[in-house]
């Protein structure tokens, strides 16, 4: 099956988005994205933080088993502090750039227990001061670690709604922005986690399942050349 490649469009009406988050489903259990599976207990904020940071140009059950080793071993601000980076990039090896990512980690750690009491802020701008950390990860910590209302835009929910034509962006910034426009805060925090189960394993990147597609009533399928 094949279809045009068009490479651009105007932007659409919203489209139904509970039908279409419906008819996709909500993942569960070991579905759900490495990330989220760390996103459990009082220090939430602090392992969203360290899990984002690690699964960076990451495979997800990479991510998944680096980020438990560590938090195992340091599941603290204070804790990881007393470890040495050596130790860190061992634990969290082989996730890329786990070196950079280990560095990263202790200034991060440092200044969390020394500006904000162990705490981790719960702002987009204090987050984004943070090293390492860009506007993926701080809106994970928000929505995952806080469940304050913000739009994780990974490589899946940039390519999905840009597929589909609901959005014409360029990156990651301007879809975060797109979709504030016309995607319900209520959904804000959960579409990361849909979509990043959608898009692997039905939306991919390559020669997606437009056969079996839940909302394909609602796709353009804009740049798609091989559909199965």
């Amino acid at each position: 099956m094949t279809t045009t490649s068009i490479s651009s469009v105007a932007a659409q009406e919203p489209p139904p988005w509970k039908t279409i988050l419906e008819l996709i489903g909500r993942p569960s259990g070991t579905e759900l994205p490495s990330v989220s599976l760390i996103a459990r207990g009082p220090m939430a904020p602090f392992h969203v933080l360290i899990a984002t940071i690690i699964s960076l140009r990451t495979k997800d059950s990479v991510t998944l088993a680096a980020s438990r080793r560590l938090l195992e071993a340091a599941d603290t601000p204070e804790a990881l502090l007393r470890l040495p980076e050596a130790r860190i990039s061992e634990l969290i090896y082989p996730a890329g750039f786990y070196r950079t990512k280990a560095r990263n980690m202790l200034r991060c750690a440092e200044i969390l227990v020394h500006e904000y009491e162990g705490r981790t802020p719960d702002t987009a701008v204090e987050l984004l001061s943070l090293p390492g950390v860009g506007r993926k990860t701080a809106n994970l910590v928000l929505g995952l670690g806080f469940g304050i209302p913000a739009i994780c835009v990974d490589t899946h929910v940039h390519r999905i709604p840009n597929r589909a034509g609901w959005i014409a962006t360029r990156t990651p910034d301007e879809t975060e922005l797109a979709l504030q426009k016309i995607l319900p805060k209520e959904h804000w925090i959960e579409i990361n986690e849909i979509f990043v189960y959608f898009g692997q394993n039905t939306c991919t990147p390559q020669s997606p399942h437009c056969s079996v597609c839940p909302i394909i009533a609602w796709c353009k399928r804009i740049g798609v050349k091989k559909t199965r």
